[in-house]
């Protein structure tokens, strides 16, 4: 498998195993998210101000960063700190925080179901970017795994999960009561574009910075999330009234944050070492885990939908890293 495809060429087994670890590690995470945090909800809400788990989660990245320089885990390069290679890294932390705050932004404009099945269209837009400014070629077969992709996360936005006290509609039964019905305004389908592209443009940049960059890992994400923790700050002290900095959180909410600081790093990884395609099959992947989890944890029900959305990313993973 080549660095192209995901992989890491060259490897022996015990590197291998281990990066196969951190994928899968990286597959949990990404996928329990979303049921974490909705075991940090109080009275059907979410108690602390989002900005303040996001500034939290960038934090924890930069304290684990420098954690790692310092008890020796990653070397300082010798000679003068190259502080001018870490002006790029601004650019990164710039997209990262749009695009976060498009996803809250575009709610306005969509309901919840029809922003999660266009959202997909990130992959075509990273696979896009991927081969513009990073000058790999993919074959009709890996495009095919691609866009089998797209069809799987829209298959699962669209009904993978269903609420057993509803199980006519397939939604919560407080939104049975006033439903949201399916919509999107012109402004919201031009948004929705305009976050696609910045969420691939946003991971395939940070890629090639890493790569081209020859610096270790920890000292381009001490780039990367200083400039993170900066940004942050100033848009949560620009949020407006609400809860205060730590208030509302819980050990669910702890442990979202600290999930994501991981997972956060072990992506940085995936970037340096394999590639943004990587990136989206492992997101593409978490899915499965998001649902198994949700029906674990909170009583909701797999459909026919989720075992065909599950289908179709094996299939995708099968023609993109299979044998050619």
């Amino acid at each position: 498998m080549s660095v192209e495809d995901g992989g890491m060429p060259g490897l022996g087994r015990s590197r291998q195993a281990r990066w196969t670890l951190m994928l899968l590690l990286s597959t949990a995470m990404y996928g329990a998210h979303a049921p974490l945090l909705a075991l940090c909800h109080v009275d059907g809400r979410v108690p602390f101000r989002p900005s303040s788990a996001v500034l939290l989660t960038e934090l924890t990245k930069l304290l684990l960063c420098a954690f790692s320089l310092l008890v020796g885990w990653q070397a300082w390069p010798q000679g003068s700190p190259p502080w001018r290679q870490a002006a790029p890294f601004a650019l990164s932390a710039l997209l990262y925080g749009a695009n976060n705050n498009l996803v809250i932004y575009l709610q306005r404009y969509m309901d919840p179901s029809t922003y999660q099945v266009l959202s997909n269209l990130k992959i075509g837009s990273t696979a896009l970017f991927y081969c513009l400014f990073l000058r790999h070629h993919l074959s009709a077969r890996q495009g095919l795994a691609l866009l089998l992709l797209m069809v799987a996360g829209a298959c699962y936005a669209a009904g993978g999960l269903q609420d057993p006290g509803n199980t006519l509609s397939g939604t919560h039964p407080a939104a049975a009561a006033s439903p949201m019905p399916l919509h999107i305004t012109p402004l919201g389908l031009l948004l929705l574009i305009l976050y696609c592209l910045i969420s691939g443009l946003s991971s395939v940049y940070t890629e090639l910075l890493m790569k081209r960059q020859r610096l270790p890992l920890a000292i381009q994400n001490l780039f990367l999330y200083t400039f993170g923790v900066l940004l942050n700050l100033g848009l949560h002290a620009g949020s407006g009234p609400g809860p205060g900095f730590l208030e509302g959180f819980s050990g669910w909410a702890a442990l979202v944050v600290l999930s994501q600081a991981l997972n956060g790093l072990l992506m940085s990884a995936v970037m340096k070492h394999g590639s943004s395609i990587t990136r989206l099959f492992v997101v593409s992947c978490s899915l499965v885990v998001n649902a198994v989890l949700s029906a674990a944890l909170l009583r909701l029900q797999l459909t026919a939908t989720f075992f065909l959305a599950t289908l179709l990313i094996g299939l995708a993973v099968r023609l993109y890293y299979g044998s050619h």
